[in-house]
């Protein structure tokens, strides 16, 4: 596998990883009793763009490190999952 297939799959599973990790730990206005005016009481009281970063990287690179031990040392990939529909031709 190339380099560059290796890396676009770590960006889909880093992408797909972000928006899992953007809910965690996010205290809202409401819950902080500081609504600014002219936003939603659901908005963010502070949002922490570095640690949501850092936190979706490790994730992702645990993910991805399993998905290549999996596919690419052990050789199981689409093929190896069994079918258990009828194959029509």
């Amino acid at each position: 596998m190339s380099a560059f297939s290796t890396l676009a799959i770590y960006f889909i599973i880093w992408w797909l990883t972000l928006f899992a990790v953007l809910p965690l730990g996010v205290r809202t206005q409401a819950e902080e009793n500081d609504i600014v005016p002219g936003s939603v009481e659901s908005a963010p009281a502070r949002f922490r763009a570095l640690r949501v970063v850092l936190l979706t990287t490790v994730i992702a690179a645990a993910i991805h490190l399993g998905w290549y031990l999996v596919s690419v040392k052990l050789g199981y990939g689409i093929d190896s999952i069994p079918r258990f529909a009828p194959e029509f031709y």
